[in-house]
């Protein structure tokens, strides 16, 4: 019996919101996101902060998050939704 289905793992990456990098030790991933950096993750974004007539940038930190995906993928020479060979 030949495997049909083949399916693709595929790894979502995402970062989370630029903040102060002091604030950013509790900041959590998306559901279903795994954290992929910790502490206060990383000091490589900018943030904005609006003060009556003036926005300032200031450095901040965010941290990366990854899912794991598998999507659905019929083997070579299968196809249509139950894979079906020729």
């Amino acid at each position: 019996q030949m495997k049909k289905q083949c399916d693709q793992k595929l790894l979502i990456r995402m970062k989370t919101e630029c903040i102060p990098c002091s604030l950013n030790l509790e900041t959590q991933c998306p559901a279903g996101y795994t954290k992929i950096t910790n502490g206060t993750g990383i000091p490589d974004c900018r943030y904005y902060l609006e003060i009556k007539t003036h926005t300032l940038s200031f450095p901040g930190c965010r941290h990366h998050c990854m899912k794991e995906f598998e999507q659905p993928e019929c083997c070579q020479g299968h196809w249509g939704p139950d894979c079906m060979g020729k």
